[in-house]
């Protein structure tokens, strides 16, 4: 079990180097990442999805991390240089960005996770962390990774994995887990198509978080064996573990909240369903994930704006959003937004009618335009009349793309706009 003494757990993560792998598209997102990396995707109104990882190291003591990015990377560069900048590196502390840079042979884009580690080991080196937390930086969620460090320190592990219990059916898209009852893992297959369940919870498995500590030498003995085999995809879960699960000690650490020690929240917003039903989560009274934690902040860059506006108040020209998160510099004038999210700066006209939909910032929604169960991409501007979400068919003709459950998402480029902006 984790210490329970915090000197322990912060002299832990003061030790630690954190490096949060942003590098990929995440083209299951479709044309949200035509432009930018998955990481770098608005969410929540304000944030982007890398916040969430970098708010997680901040909270948890942990306060040396490596961004690697490669994937069209100039929005998530310039957020982290806006938003990330208030460490002081008098006192050893940085965020600092480590895109792919050729560093191995002239053509060496980052060939996989391991490899994007692989390709910084100087860097990390001249560190000198005792541990090295490795994190996926595309997932939502809040997470002490003190108590998971301390977890592998007292286990006395080489490398520790994060795990959740998922259903079966879900299992098949991670990498599965056999778990002893000591936490020592002794299998590991990466998405296969019958899930090991986990002993005596039939229906349930272990699937890997994507997040490891190592012990610093293991980490870089095993990433140079890596290297040196001919074949290897270089990648943490379909080629390091299963290479390492026999001889040394690997370890699961299971991610519940701290105090009820339920699954606790964790989102893969990896689809355009999932990213929409992710954001409309956040409106509900009690919503899974509690963005107005003062004790769990996530800390982003935003532009400064003045506060949300709703113009008029006539029985026939109202301005309302009822059930609705609305952000700043928002303006809804004679409109009414119903069940929906919206981002920064989006203007919504006269008799307009927005339901179930997320409109990411910067989106001018003109007069009469009716939107439903849709996502409208940043800079998008709908013109008058416009009707999207209630023919899915006829969305597809118009050039939209629409999931198999009927969300439909708007990009400018879909409506002939210029979309030469930083997304």
């Amino acid at each position: 079990m984790p210490h329970s003494n915090p000197r322990f757990i912060s002299r832990l993560t003061r030790n630690t180097l954190a490096l949060i792998l942003a590098g990929g598209r995440g083209s299951r997102l479709k044309q949200l990442t035509t432009w930018g990396s998955k990481p770098a995707v608005p969410f929540g109104g304000k944030f982007r999805i890398i916040d969430f990882p970098l708010s997680n190291c901040i909270n948890s003591g942990i306060r040396r991390i490596g961004v690697l990015t490669q994937y069209k990377a100039h929005s998530l560069i310039l957020h982290i240089q806006k938003g990330w900048g208030f460490l002081r590196g008098e006192f050893g502390e940085f965020v600092e960005l480590w895109p792919a840079q050729q560093r191995v042979t002239e053509n060496s884009w980052y060939a996989g996770t391991a490899d994007a580690v692989y390709q910084n080991l100087d860097i990390i080196r001249d560190h000198d962390p005792d541990y090295v937390l490795i994190l996926a930086g595309d997932h939502i969620y809040k997470m002490d990774y003190g108590a998971m460090i301390a977890f592998h320190v007292e286990s006395g592990a080489d490398m520790t994995v994060g795990c959740l219990e998922v259903e079966t059916e879900r299992a098949r898209e991670f990498g599965v887990m056999e778990v002893d009852a000591g936490h020592r893992v002794r299998g590991f297959e990466e998405k296969p198509a019958e899930p090991k369940p986990i002993p005596g919870a039939p229906g349930r498995c272990f699937a890997s978080m994507g997040i490891y500590v190592f012990n610093r030498d293991f980490l870089f003995e095993q990433l140079q064996k890596d290297a040196d085999t001919r074949g290897s995809s270089r990648d943490f879960g379909k080629d390091i573990i299963p290479s390492v699960i026999k001889q040394y000690r690997v370890m699961a650490y299971t991610f519940r909240d701290p105090v009820s020690g339920e699954q606790a929240y964790w989102r893969d917003v990896g689809t355009l369903d999932a990213f929409w039903e992710a954001n409309l989560e956040l409106i509900g009274v009690t919503p899974p994930l509690n963005l107005y934690d003062k004790g769990w902040p996530i800390w982003t860059y935003q532009e400064q704006l003045p506060p949300a506006k709703f113009v008029f108040d006539d029985e026939d020209r109202r301005g309302m959003a009822v059930d609705s998160m609305v952000s700043g510099g928002c303006i809804i004038s004679e409109a009414k937004v119903r069940h929906s999210l919206l981002f920064s700066n989006v203007r919504v006209n006269s008799f307009a009618y927005v339901e179930d939909s997320v409109v990411l910032p910067d989106v001018d929604i003109g007069r009469n335009c009716t939107i439903r169960n849709a996502i409208i991409e940043r800079y998008c501007q709908l013109e008058e009349g416009t009707v999207i979400g209630l023919d899915p068919e006829a969305d597809r003709r118009a050039g939209y793309q629409v999931t198999d459950s009927g969300i439909t998402l708007v990009t400018p480029e879909m409506l002939g706009q210029n979309a030469n902006h930083v997304r």
